[in-house]
């Protein structure tokens, strides 16, 4: 397991890499070019100051997140193959440094989606936090200005301005989408690229939906296991690959995580995991737990071991986090608690190995 840690890059994360340096066990960050619009082409010169940054910081980026896929793409519309074409060439400028697995979406209009950015937790902490009902009481522009209202002037995945200035115009072109066009689009998507992935040596690993249901009558395609199966069904080439999230997974209590990650884990298929904790407060009503297993309803042990026996190599990363200790700074994504969930992870995992060997007899 390669413990990495989400940065946003020099001047968009308020987190100093030194500081992620200092985290016992962290040996790589997940990287961005956060300004980035979705379908534009990274340069070599902007993928080399990222990664040379971060590893004069003693710390690799051998994985990178949020190259995000336009719209078009996701839509089927005609202009889409313009959008791939530049996808490609960036797989292939990322290649060049050393980048060994891209982590990507295939959700409609919106990433992750909460109702509250900063809810304020019994002990003074703040976490994330979705209520299904405020959403069926709202528009999807209410959502998109309260999210920039509680984001602190930061700008978050999948909520970039330029996406968002879109959202009318987009949302009336999903309206006749279904989860079998949606899934077409996706396979048209990843035969155009898996043979640049495979030329150059890059897996793809998608991220499930978050929440793990429909949004604004909107079909999402990555909500379960069935789900995870037909994606993986897309394309055969160990190039299509997963992210696989405990908590969006979690955040519908049908799903059993720790068997998700155990059943993909066992066939090959996990390049990448989010883990992370969820605490139910109702249907459809969720919030963004401590990683410690007893803080939420997600057993984090057996999510661990299922990494240990069949992903043992998989980039991890401790995933969101509550806002501890006075801290400000990205919702979801600050540094202290995320730190506490690495050491909790990596003690987890130290704990299975003490145990395996001790059953081998070493």
């Amino acid at each position: 397991m390669k413990m990495t840690f989400r940065w946003y890059g020099e001047g968009h994360d308020p987190i100093p890499l030194q500081y992620i340096k200092q985290i016992p066990g962290m040996t790589g960050i997940m990287g961005t070019l956060n300004y980035k619009a979705a379908g534009e082409v990274w340069e070599k010169d902007e993928i080399k100051e990222l990664i040379e940054g971060v590893n004069a910081a003693d710390l690799e980026c051998e994985i990178i997140e949020s190259v995000n896929v336009h719209e078009d793409i996701k839509l089927g519309l005609d202009t889409r193959d313009e959008y791939i074409e530049n996808y490609k060439i960036t797989l292939e400028n990322l290649s060049e440094f050393g980048v060994k697995v891209v982590v990507y979406n295939f959700m409609p209009v919106f990433d992750w989606l909460r109702t509250e950015l900063a809810h304020v937790n019994d002990d003074g902490s703040t976490c994330l936090y979705y209520d299904h009902a405020e959403i069926e009481g709202m528009t999807p522009q209410d959502i998109v200005n309260k999210t920039a209202e509680e984001s602190g002037g930061l700008t978050l995945p999948g909520w970039e301005p330029e996406r968002m200035a879109r959202l009318d115009e987009v949302m009336e072109l999903y309206q006749n989408m279904t989860v079998e066009k949606l899934r077409e689009n996706w396979k048209y998507f990843l035969d155009a690229i898996v043979p640049t992935c495979e030329k150059v040596g890059i897996k793809m690993a998608c991220h499930p939906d978050d929440p793990a249901w429909d949004l604004f009558g909107i079909p999402r395609a990555y909500k379960s296991r069935d789900d995870i199966d037909a994606i993986v069904g897309l394309n055969e080439s160990d190039a299509n690959s997963l992210c696989l999230c405990a908590g969006s997974l979690g955040s519908n209590p049908d799903n059993d995580v720790p068997e998700i990650f155990r059943e993909f884990g066992k066939r090959g298929k996990i390049a990448a995991a989010h883990v992370r904790n969820v605490k139910y407060l109702g249907y459809k009503k969720f919030k963004e737990a401590a990683h410690w297993a007893a803080d939420g309803e997600l057993d984090m042990a057996a999510i661990v071991e299922a990494l240990y026996d069949y992903a043992p190599d998989v980039y991890v990363r401790p995933d969101h986090g509550r806002m501890i200790w006075g801290e400000e700074g990205r919702p979801g994504y600050p540094l202290y608690d995320r730190a506490l969930g690495a050491q909790y992870l990596l003690g987890l995992w130290d704990g299975i190995d003490q145990q395996r060997k001790k059953e081998a007899g070493n």
